[in-house]
């Protein structure tokens, strides 16, 4: 089945450019002109990745993608001419999974969305071959990666696609520790990013467990582990 991409852009030449290429590429392409209809359109079709403006004039792509994590856990590319460090940073801690800059790399765009797919081609794999702990009927954290839900004593968890991927692994090695590196190579692959989004997403990650559920332990120096004893 061919993946469908919403793009979200108020530039309508940007948008005719991303649809063009990536049409090309064998993607569906549904466009969104404001942050109203991209979460209208998000809602009446099946979307697989979303690539987002942030400035818009009704709602600014933060605002909709903290809108859609609410709900989704549909994978996120911001695209956006704002290039400082912190907006990067804002983007990512609100639940995007990259954040590419303006003026952009049309080919960049598109192998940054297929190697998306294909990292999660690779960890579905995994999955079917591992049996994560988080499995068992009475652990407090419940793992479905057919479903991408994560539960907590029975409440589900909003989570972003690189959230899941990163607790998921973990998950798959307990008690075991996994450098930041190993943890970027699992993960992005041979995607393009920055190993210090690792560490941002670990910190959402323990947001969303909360400070009684100290699943996660920070092994100074080497990297991190998943352990279910609660501390």
């Amino acid at each position: 089945m061919p993946k469908t991409i919403l793009v979200v852009d108020d530039d309508e030449e940007i948008v005719k450019l991303i649809t063009k290429s990536l049409r090309y590429e064998q993607f569906v392409i549904i466009s969104a002109c404001s942050g109203k209809e991209a979460l209208s359109a998000l809602e009446e079709n099946h979307i697989d990745f979303i690539v987002l403006d942030i400035v818009m004039p009704d709602m600014d792509g933060f605002d909709v993608c903290r809108c859609i994590r609410k709900s989704y856990n549909v994978p996120i590319l911001f695209l956006s001419a704002r290039d400082q460090d912190i907006d990067k940073i804002v983007g990512l801690e609100i639940g995007a999974d990259d954040y590419m800059t303006k003026p952009f790399s049309i080919q960049e765009l598109a192998s940054r969305i297929k190697a998306h797919f294909r990292k999660m081609d690779r960890l579905f794999k995994e999955w079917d071959e591992l049996s994560p702990s988080s499995e068992k009927a009475d652990a407090p954290l419940i793992l479905n990666d057919k479903t991408f839900e994560v539960f907590l004593h029975s409440r589900k968890l909003d989570l972003s696609t690189k959230e899941f991927q990163i607790l998921s692994i973990l998950m798959c090695h307990p008690n075991q520790v996994l450098s930041r590196e190993q943890i970027y190579e699992k993960v992005w692959g041979d995607e393009y990013g920055e190993i210090n989004t690792v560490t941002v997403h670990i910190k959402n990650i323990r947001k969303k467990l909360g400070p009684d559920h100290n699943f996660i332990k920070t092994i100074w120096g080497i990297g991190y582990k998943y352990t279910e004893r609660e501390q």
